[in-house]
């Protein structure tokens, strides 16, 4: 069904070496394919050539045919690919053309110029498969970064592709929602559908990949077939460098990370807020009378996508003006002002907060005093990133502009850093990375909160978790034995209600009130 011969390609032609090189690639109707490998090895240039989007949006140079039911993909218009292949990318944001999710979720059946009624019917389904009536009728910009990548997912598969092409696809999905991703995954393989995915996260794929395709440095370097996967343990998917195929054997660091026993009500130990409250418009997103955190942890701020984890952290840091309450840290009482000048919050979204045009030139921006190459780079090596210090920011990979926003963090040296899904499409080494230099924060005295879906993240360098639901914090606790055995419940055995039944219908064009 698919072909890739001979397919070497290079963003820049003056470019010593090709990102990638001599692929060689035959999918089958109804595979399911994992691309994957360390974050800038190649995967998503090689997704970029099987849907068309190089060379009819991103320009290079390109030798070798990509190949669909004999149609050329480089010589085809893309709205004649985009008929056999549904694309879903790690930033959803990047790929919507409406402001509501109705719109969004029938875009593509409307383009392919469907009957009304046909329209009316596959969004009937799409809902029901995904369990997202809750979705309907509200504005994109108001979804959290799960909801898009969730409306994302259901508008491709309303369009019925043959092959479905994922990257990075559960990057901000919570842990009942990824689960739910799973679900979806299943039923396209089980209808025939030509599934390739590059993702990090292999867990909730397992005994659903029939093919590994691993990469690395722009090459494939390995294929794994089902029956090869089926006889490795985490231990040989560790050595690849690889994230592992099931959650259950993961523990926390102990190592050389643990919680700090503090006193209670103790002020320069704890941080206190109270009566931090914020609402949009009408609706209340955060209701907190009374937090207690250690001050001298890692905090993990946990929950399902839209239970206000990214809300919180913006008030937090005093960027919603509107948020009212007070942070008290040692014994002073901390408004929006005050906690702007002390915080910095990693987003995200980091194509919000990137600005020059070098890596280094990126972090130098953070330095407000003391600005120093030898510590820039010190900074970029500590994170994989100092061979890449004249590159412009834009034109790295994902996982590459996270770290880039993760070492403007450190540079900025702020007493509170909120990291929002810092390893949001990291591989294990760079997650690791991050970690590490997490680590070397806390033991500087900084006060560092992690909004994560990464257990593996939260397992290797926090010790504090918040939970958060509905815009409330509904449990508090040390990430100790038992805590650690209450995270792994929350993410390996979600409370999901995927089987509620729609009994109202979906209105396409829902009356107005009036």
């Amino acid at each position: 069904m698919l072909e890739i011969k001979n397919l070497n390609f290079s963003y820049n032609e003056n470019k010593k070496e090709p990102d990638l090189k001599n692929i060689n690639l035959k999918i089958k109707k109804g595979e399911m394919i994992l691309l994957c490998g360390e974050s800038g090895c190649g995967k998503t240039t090689l997704t970029r050539l099987i849907n068309g989007l190089i060379p009819h949006f991103y320009e290079g140079s390109i030798n070798g045919q990509v190949m669909i039911n004999d149609l050329s993909v480089e010589k085809s218009p893309i709205y004649e690919t985009a008929k056999i292949i549904g694309s879903v990318f790690q930033n959803p944001r990047s790929q919507f053309f409406n402001v509501d999710t109705n719109s969004e979720l029938v875009f593509g059946c409307e383009n392919m110029g469907l009957p009304v009624e046909e329209i009316q019917k596959r969004l009937h389904d799409v809902v029901s498969t995904f369990n997202i009536q809750h979705l309907l009728n509200k504005s994109i910009f108001k979804l959290s970064g799960g909801e898009k990548q969730i409306i994302a997912c259901a508008s491709v598969s309303a369009s019925k592709p043959q092959i479905l092409l994922l990257d990075e696809p559960s990057s901000n999905l919570d842990s009942a929602s990824t689960w739910d991703l799973r679900k979806l995954i299943s039923i396209w393989k089980n209808a025939g559908n030509t599934v390739i995915i590059a993702e990090h996260r292999l867990y909730y794929l397992n005994d659903l990949i029939d093919r590994i395709i691993y990469m690395k440095d722009g090459k494939i370097h390995k294929e794994l077939s089902r029956d090869e996967l089926r006889s490795m343990d985490n231990k040989s998917f560790l050595q690849l460098g690889l994230r592992p195929l099931s959650l259950e054997d993961l523990s926390k660091n102990k190592k050389d990370f643990s919680p700090k026993p503090s006193k209670p009500n103790d002020i320069n130990t704890h941080l206190n807020l109270t009566k931090f409250r914020y609402s949009y418009g009408k609706k209340i997103a955060i209701d907190i009378e009374q937090l207690e955190v250690p001050q001298n942890e890692v905090i993990a701020i946990i929950g399902k996508n839209g239970a206000g984890k990214s809300t919180f952290a913006r008030c937090l840091c005093g960027l919603e003006r509107k948020c009212k309450g007070l942070l008290e840290k040692e014994g002073k009482s901390l408004g929006n002002k005050e906690r702007l000048k002390l915080s910095y919050m990693v987003m995200q979204d980091v194509n919000h907060q990137i600005f020059t045009e070098s890596v280094e030139d990126e972090i130098l921006l953070s330095m407000e005093y003391d600005k120093s190459t030898e510590k820039t780079e010190e900074i970029l090596k500590n994170l994989d990133l100092l061979h890449l210090k004249d590159t412009h920011p834009m034109a790295l990979s994902g996982g590459q502009k996270q770290r880039v926003a993760i070492g403007s963090a450190i540079a900025s040296r702020k007493e509170i850093i909120i990291f929002d899904e810092p390893t949001s499409g990291l591989d294990l080494k760079h997650m690791k990375e991050v970690a590490y230099n997490i680590k070397k924060l806390q033991k500087k005295g900084i006060i560092i909160f992690i909004i994560s879906h990464d257990l593996e993240l939260i397992l290797e360098c926090c010790s504090h978790v918040l939970h958060f639901e509905k815009g409330k914090v509904v449990d508090n606790y040390v990430l100790d034995d038992a805590g650690e055995e209450k995270l792994k419940h929350f993410f390996i055995n979600p409370i999901k209600d995927t089987n509620i039944p729609i009994t109202s219908p979906v209105l396409l064009f829902p009356p107005k009130r009036c």
